[in-house]
């Protein structure tokens, strides 16, 4: 009986340290693509951590509702717009985090290409 409370115990704490790396590595493709992506800035690392946090609730909830996930290139064109467009939106919830329309587009390109390299599945 301990042993199923054991892996219990390790189930839930390896889920928290999924997420928690989920997290970090939306963060630093988010931070690339900030750099590389004119018209996108994000002031300093506390915005940039909330920002990751959002854009991961926000692309949790696209996918829970509709079943698509905000991908550049995982679902074409609809998921490169949902990617665009989840760029632009988390701007209105995160202060310090601001990013123009045609930045967004070139944002969600860049987004896409940053997270195809970066190893590890960051679905939720």
């Amino acid at each position: 009986m301990s042993d199923v409370q054991g892996n219990h115990a390790k189930s839930g704490t390896s889920t928290v340290w999924q997420v928690i790396g989920r997290l970090v590595a939306a963060a630093v493709v988010l931070a690339i693509t900030a750099f590389f992506t004119p018209g996108f800035t994000i002031n300093n690392i506390w915005t940039l951590a909330i920002a990751a946090i959002v854009l991961t609730v926000i692309d949790y909830l696209v996918v829970k509702f509709t079943g698509l996930h905000a991908s550049p290139f995982g679902k074409g064109f609809v998921g490169f717009a949902l990617a665009a467009i989840t760029l632009y939106v988390t701007q209105f919830f995160v202060a310090g985090y601001s990013i123009s329309w045609m930045a967004a587009i070139i944002g969600a390109l860049i987004y896409g290409v940053v997270d195809y390299f970066i190893p590890g599945n960051q679905q939720m």
